[in-house]
C-alpha cells in the first residue's frame, strides 16, 4: 500500500460507499431526490410490501415526538402522514434502519423501471478486480439498506460489480461511529480485527473503527467535506493507491 503502510496482514477492505466508491453527488442529487419524490406513491402502490418499514417509521414518530422534535404528525398513519414524515427525517439526514430501508425499495423500483443507474469512481473497477486476483475479501459497510447496496454496484455505469463483493453490513450490524459496530463486523466475517482496513471519507467513522482495532484509511475524494481531524489518518485520494 503506497500511501501508507498497513502493518498487519489485511484479508479483508471494508468499503463505505459515499464519498468513497461513490460520488456524493449522485447519492445526494440522485438518489436521494429520487426516493423524495416517489415515496407517495410508492406508499401508496405497495403499502403492505413495507408494513414493517412503516411500523418502523411510527415508533420513531413517537419517539421523536416524545423528545419534543416536533416530527410531523401520524395519527392515522395516511399515505400523506407517512410521506411528509419520510421527508422531514431526509431534511434531518437521519440514518435510522426503516427509513434507509424504505429508500431502497424506492431505488430498486426505479432500477427495475430503468430510471437510475449507479455510479462509482472510474478506479473501482479495477481495484475491485485487483483485490480479488489477491484473495482480499471485499466488503460494503453503509448506512443504506444492504437491498440498496446490492442495488447500486449491480446497476453501475461500468456493469455489475456484485460478484466481487463478499459481504454487506448497514446499520442493522450497528451506527458507523460505534466502535462495537466494528467489532461485530469482524466477529461476522471471523478475522481479527486487525486484519480489516476500514476506508471512508469521515474521521469519525474512521476513529470508531480504529479504536475497535481496524486499519484505517480516509478517502478524499472530488466533492468530499473538509473532515475534523484529518491529519490523524492516513489519505488516500484513489483506489489505485491501495494494494498495488
Amino acid at each position: 500500500m503506497s500511501a501508507s503502510p498497513i502493518n498487519p496482514p489485511i484479508s479483508a477492505l471494508l468499503l463505505d460507499i459515499e464519498g468513497t466508491t461513490t460520488p456524493i453527488d449522485f447519492v445526494y442529487k440522485v438518489l436521494f431526490p429520487y426516493a423524495r419524490a416517489h415515496a407517495a406513491e410508492f406508499l401508496a402502490a405497495h403499502r403492505s410490501e413495507v408494513a414493517d418499514d412503516i411500523q418502523g417509521l411510527l415508533r420513531e414518530n413517537a419517539e421523536d415526538t416524545a423528545q419534543g422534535l416536533n416530527p410531523p404528525p401520524i395519527s392515522g398513519g395516511s399515505v400523506e402522514e407517512l410521506t411528509a414524515y419520510v421527508h422531514w427525517l431526509m431534511d434531518q439526514d437521519r440514518k435510522t434502519t426503516a427509513l434507509k430501508s424504505l429508500q431502497g425499495k424506492i431505488w430498486q423500483a426505479g432500477y427495475l423501471a430503468g430510471e437510475l443507474h449507479s455510479q462509482v469512481f472510474e478506479d473501482i473497477p479495477r481495484a475491485f478486480k485487483r483485490w480479488r486476483e489477491q484473495d482480499k475479501n471485499i466488503c460494503i459497510y453503509s448506512s443504506g439498506s444492504v437491498l440498496a447496496q446490492k442495488l447500486l454496484f449491480a446497476n453501475t455505469e461500468a456493469g455489475d460489480l456484485t460478484g466481487f463483493i463478499s459481504s454487506y453490513f448497514d446499520t442493522n450490524i450497528g451506527p458507523k461511529k460505534y466502535a462495537e459496530s466494528y467489532h461485530r463486523i469482524a466477529n461476522a466475517l471471523a478475522v481479527e480485527p486487525s486484519a480489516i482496513v476500514f476506508v471512508s471519507d469521515v474521521t469519525a467513522e474512521l476513529k470508531a473503527a480504529a479504536s475497535a482495532g481496524l486499519e484505517t484509511l480516509l478517502c478524499v475524494r472530488p466533492g468530499n467535506h473538509p473532515q475534523p481531524g484529518a491529519s490523524e489518518f492516513s489519505a488516500i485520494h484513489s483506489f489505485d493507491e491501495v494494494f498495488k
